[in-house]
This record gives C-alpha cells, sequence and structure tokens, in this order.
C-alpha cells in the first residue's frame, strides 16, 4: 500500500473512532435519541472536510501565486487546524439550523481527541517527522525515505507526530476518565481541550519542520498567534464566572 493510503487509512479510522466515542457519550447522556444531534455530527463532518482541503489555499497576499479552489482541493496540503474550525462552524450552523439548544461541546471534546490521535498516526507514518534532535529517540530516515519527504537522511529528527498523539492521548483520558464526570459548565470541556491543543500545537511546530514563513514562525504558528488568544480569553472569561469550579453542584 503506498504512502499516502496509510494517511487516509487511519484518517477514516480517526473519525470512526471519534463517532464511535460521542455516540457512547450522547448515549450517556441520554441525548443520542434527538435526530438532531446527528444532523449536527454530519454538519461537524461536513465542515470539517471543506476546510481540512481548503484551509491552507490562502498562502500568499498574491492570490495569483494560491492554487486555483479545485487545485487545493484535489492537490493542495491538508490542514488540522482548518477542520477543526470547519467542524466547530458546521456544527454550530447545524444547530442554528435545527434549533437544538443544548451545548455540545462535552460530547465532541473526548471523541476528538482520540479520533486526532489516531488519525495522527497517519502522519507519523507517512509524513516529515519534524526537525534534527540530539534526543534518543529521534527518528531516522533511510535515503528512499528522505528523497521520498524531502528530509536529511541518516539524521535523528524529532517525531513531532508522536509528541501530538501522546498529548492527544493524554487529553482523551483526561476528558473521558475525569473531566466529563465533574459539573463544570455545559459544553466547557471542548474549550479547555482546544486551548490546551492551540498552546500545545504553537509549541511543537518548533521542532515539526514546517515552513517558516514571517518573523521566525510557521503558517499555523501565524493562525495560533490570531486564534489561541480569543480561545484563552473565553477560558480566563469563564473562569472568572466561576464556570469551572468542580465544587459548585454536585455531579447530576
Amino acid at each position: 500500500m503506498e504512502a499516502a493510503w496509510w494517511h487516509e487509512v487511519f484518517v477514516a479510522l480517526g473519525v470512526a473512532v471519534a463517532a464511535a466515542v460521542f455516540w457512547l457519550e450522547a448515549r450517556r447522556r441520554g441525548r443520542d435519541r434527538d435526530d438532531r444531534v446527528w444532523i449536527i455530527v454530519a454538519g461537524a463532518l461536513v465542515g470539517g472536510a471543506v476546510m481540512m482541503r481548503l484551509g491552507t489555499w490562502l498562502q500568499h497576499v498574491d492570490l495569483r501565486q494560491n492554487a486555483t479552489l479545485s487545485e487545493q482541493w484535489l492537490y493542495g496540503n491538508r490542514s488540522i487546524l482548518g477542520g477543526l474550525v470547519g467542524a466547530y462552524l458546521g456544527a454550530h450552523l447545524a444547530k442554528r439550523l435545527t434549533g437544538y439548544r443544548q451545548r455540545t461541546g462535552d460530547l465532541f471534546a473526548p471523541a476528538v481527541a482520540l479520533g486526532m490521535a489516531v488519525g495522527r498516526i497517519g502522519c507519523l507514518l507517512t509524513e516529515l517527522p519534524g526537525t534534527p534532535t540530539n534526543t534518543g529517540w529521534g527518528i531516522t530516515l533511510s535515503a528512499e525515505q528522505a528523497a521520498r519527504l524531502d528530509g536529511p537522511a541518516g539524521v535523528a529528527l524529532h517525531p513531532s507526530f508522536a509528541y501530538e498523539i501522546a498529548f492527544h492521548l493524554l487529553a482523551f483520558a483526561v476528558l473521558w476518565g475525569w473531566l466529563r464526570h465533574q459539573p463544570i459548565a455545559p459544553g466547557e470541556s471542548l474549550t479547555l481541550y482546544l486551548a490546551a491543543y492551540a498552546v500545545f500545537r504553537f509549541l511543537v511546530e518548533f521542532v515539526r519542520g514546517n515552513e517558516v514563513v514571517f518573523a521566525g514562525l510557521t503558517r499555523p504558528q501565524l493562525f495560533l498567534a490570531v486564534l489561541a488568544p480569543l480561545i484563552l480569553a473565553r477560558v480566563a472569561v469563564q473562569l472568572r464566572r466561576g464556570a469551572y469550579d468542580v465544587r459548585r453542584v454536585e455531579v447530576a
């Protein structure tokens, strides 16, 4: 099987795992009987797929230097960050259209975390691991792999995708094993997860090996430099409101 197909296989497995976790949590909370929930899931999947494909289109200020939308859709790089934004917007739009007023973040948070962990295995197997490292756990590419991935051969590289897999597995353990049983404000577990991931992703970009485009930062870091403060500001506001005070009420 070609390397690109392994990526697709693990992305599909990640989506399947996320769907299963979402269903389990929706069932636990007694919200699986409302058909609108599944329309919201569909909205998240469609929005995520579209933005994952098109999220890296606007790379140059001069629009003529960017690929056409059809070229971007067929051959462009995929963006996990774009996919997350698209999934959020797709779910929000579906909620508006269906009139569903309950918060769904607590259903999505553990599902997204575990789905991301599985999907990133495909990236680990098929993409350039990261920048050179002197640590004892680097990945060394053969000459054939280096030629295919446009990276250095015989040099230990940071396994940046393994770092991300570990982050999402830890996040899932916290979300599934502890936080979902705490009486924090509805939907806020997703906010906390996204805030933590935004900070982590900004930092891990320094060893990922993506192209540096401005002020020593990569495109994902520039994107996060705008988005992360907004998420962190929401966490700060909710913290002042007592949304994360696990002592305020008993678990239902």
